[in-house]
C-alpha cells in the first residue's frame, strides 16, 4: 500500500432531530481496498455523500493529495478525482457500452464514433472487462453493466473509487469477475472504498476496515488484525459470539392440535414450479432453501396468492380455503413480507405510520379509515416494539436505512396477528445487528405459537432459524431435511442431487 490519497477529518454532518456524523476521520492510501462497515444508520450513506458533494458538510476537512478539498456537487467530487458506483446502475441500458463510457463528457471523441469504440474497446482490454464498445449495455449481464459503469470511473482518471453495494445482486461467479477487477485497478494505485453487508467479502478482497457506529468512527484496522467476530462486535457495540446462542434463547411452542396451521397439497403456479407439498405446524419455523432460480420464492407467493395459481389445494387448521389472490390470503390469517422491499414492500413517499398500518387498512377497506389517534397507536407501538429508528412516525419510511425499511414492513404484518407469517429474504441487504434483531423475533413468534415459513440465500441464517428445510432444485421439490440432517453439507449434497435424497 502506498501514500496516503485521501483524509477526511472531524467529518460532522446533521439532519433535523438526527446528528448523521459526528467527529468521523476516514484515511484511504494509494492501492489499497478499504471497507467501510456498520450497522443501518451507522452513517455510511452520509459520509459516502459528502465525500461525493451530494451533501455539504456540516464541520471538517476533507484532504487529496495533500490539499484541501472543496466539494459542495458531485462535479467537484469528480474533479479531484472521486468516482462512484453505485448499487443501483445509473448507466443508460439503450445505449451502447462506448456511449455510456462517454456519456456526458464534452470533447471531440464524441464526433468521432470510430475513434470512440476503439477507445472503448482499449479501456474495456485492458482491465479485462468481457464487453465489445458497440453491443447495447442492456443485452450485458448485471455483473458486466457493474464493470462498465468501474471502467469509465478508472477512464476519468479516478484516484478513488467508491464502490457501493455493488455485489448485492451479482452470484458468486460476478462477485469473482468483480473482485478481479478491484485487484488489478489496486496494482494501478487506485484507492478503493468498499461499502457491503457480506463479511466473507470484505475478508476476502479487503486490506482494511473502518467501523462506524451511530454516526461516530469506532476504529480503523488492518483486515488480518480484526477477526469476523470482532468486527460483528464492534459494528453491534457490544460482546457477540457469532449468532450461536440465537436459537436456544425461546422455549418451544407446545401445541395440543395436531393439524398443521398451513397444508398444502399438489399446488403450482403460471410462475413454473412443480406440484408441491407442504405444511407448516403452530409454532415451527421452515424454511425453502434452493440456488437462486430453484423456486423457493414462487412456492411461498403462490401460498399467498401472488402468482396464479394453477392447482392444488391450501387448508388453514384443517380447512380448505380458496387463496386467488393476496387479500384471501391477508383475511385467512396469512402475512407475507415479499423479497424486494423497495418494489414490492415498501410506499417510499408514504410516512412510516402510514406504511406500517397500509395491510391492515386494505384488509378493513379504505373507506372506513383509521382515525389519526388509532394510527399513531399502532405506528407508536409497532416503532417501540422492534426498535425502528425514525425521528417520527410522519417521516417518509424512504428516508430510513434499509434495516429501518425492513422492520416497519415486518411491523405492518404483526399489525395484522397472522396465524402463519411468510418471510421472503427478509434481511438481504441490511446490518449485522438488524439481522439478529429479525432472527429473534422470528424464533420468539415462533415460541408463541405462530406458523413461519423463513427464506435466506444465507444458509448459515436457515440453520439458526429453522428446524425444518424443505430442498428445491430446478422448480421442484428435491429433499426436506430437519434434525440430525440440518448440516451445510446435506443441504448442499441434497441441492446437487448427490445423495439420491430425491421426491420423484
Amino acid at each position: 500500500m502506498g501514500k496516503e490519497i485521501l483524509q477526511l477529518r472531524n467529518i460532522h454532518k446533521s439532519f433535523p432531530g438526527v446528528k448523521a456524523l459526528q467527529g468521523v476521520d476516514f484515511t484511504l492510501r494509494e492501492g489499497e481496498i478499504h471497507a467501510l462497515m456498520g450497522e443501518n444508520g451507522a452513517g455510511k450513506s452520509t459520509l459516502i455523500k459528502v465525500l461525493t458533494g451530494v451533501y455539504t458538510k456540516d464541520e471538517g476537512t476533507i484532504t487529496m493529495d495533500g490539499k484541501e478539498a472543496v466539494i459542495k456537487s458531485p462535479q467537484d467530487a469528480q474533479n479531484v478525482g472521486i468516482s462512484t458506483v453505485y448499487q443501483e446502475i445509473t448507466l443508460c441500458p439503450n445505449l451502447s457500452v462506448a456511449e455510456n463510457m462517454y456519456i456526458g463528457r464534452s470533447n471531440n471523441i464524441m464526433q468521432n464514433w470510430k475513434k470512440m469504440n476503439e477507445g472503448a474497446d482499449a479501456i474495456l482490454q485492458s482491465l479485462d472487462i468481457p464487453a465489445k464498445a458497440t453491443q447495447q449495455l442492456a443485452s450485458c449481464s448485471i455483473a458486466v453493466q457493474q464493470m462498465v459503469a468501474i471502467a469509465r470511473a478508472v477512464d476519468m482518471d479516478c484516484k478513488v473509487l467508491i464502490l457501493d453495494e455493488p455485489t448485492s445482486s451479482l452470484d458468486e461467479q460476478e462477485v469473482e469477475k468483480l473482485f478481479k477487477l478491484m485487484r488489478d485497478l489496486k496494482s494501478r494505485g487506485v484507492g478503493i472504498i468498499f461499502v457491503t453487508h457480506f463479511l466473507e467479502q470484505v475478508y476476502e478482497v479487503c486490506d482494511m476496515i473502518t467501523v462506524l457506529r451511530d454516526g461516530k468512527l469506532v476504529g480503523e484496522y488492518k483486515i488480518a488484525d480484526l477477526p469476523r467476530v470482532q468486527l460483528v462486535s464492534k459494528m453491534l457495540g457490544k460482546d457477540f459470539d457469532d449468532m450461536a446462542e440465537i436459537k436456544s434463547e425461546n422455549k418451544v411452542f407446545e401445541s395440543n392440535s395436531k393439524t398443521p396451521v398451513i397444508e398444502v397439497e399438489g399446488l403450482y403456479s403460471d410462475a413454473g414450479i412443480k406440484p408441491f407439498d407442504f405444511k407448516v405446524d403452530k409454532g415451527e419455523v421452515t424454511g425453502f432453501t434452493g440456488l437462486l432460480g430453484s423456486g423457493r420464492s414462487e412456492c411461498v407467493r403462490a401460498i399467498f396468492g401472488a402468482d396464479r395459481v394453477l392447482g392444488g389445494s391450501v387448508k388453514k387448521n384443517g380447512e380448505t380455503v380458496k387463496i386467488k389472490k393476496p387479500i384471501d390470503a391477508m383475511k385467512a390469517g396469512i402475512g407475507y413480507i415479499p423479497e424486494d422491499r423497495k418494489v414490492d414492500g415498501i410506499v417510499g413517499d408514504l410516512s412510516v405510520r402510514d406504511n406500517i398500518i397500509l395491510a391492515l387498512q386494505v384488509m378493513k377497506g379504505f373507506f372506513k379509515p383509521f382515525t389519526k389517534a388509532q394510527a399513531n397507536a399502532f405506528a407508536d407501538e409497532y416503532i417501540k416494539l422492534l426498535g425502528i429508528k425514525t425521528a417520527s412516525a410522519d417521516t417518509p419510511i424512504k428516508q430510513l436505512s434499509g434495516g429501518n425499511q425492513q422492520k416497519c414492513i415486518v411491523a405492518r404484518w404483526l399489525l395484522t396477528h397472522p396465524e402463519y407469517l411468510i418471510l421472503d429474504e427478509p434481511t438481504r441487504g441490511i446490518d449485522v445487528g438488524t439481522k439478529v434483531d429479525i432472527q429473534k423475533l422470528v424464533l420468539k413468534l415462533a415460541s408463541e405459537g405462530m406458523g413461519i415459513t423463513f427464506i435466506s440465500s444465507e444458509t448459515d441464517e436457515m440453520l439458526r432459524t429453522c428446524s425444518r428445510l424443505v430442498v428445491m432444485r430446478d422448480r421442484k421439490v428435491v429433499g426436506e431435511l430437519k434434525g440430525d440432517d440440518l448440516t451445510q453439507n446435506k443441504i448442499m449434497s441434497t441441492i446437487a442431487g448427490g445423495d439420491g435424497n430425491e421426491n420423484k
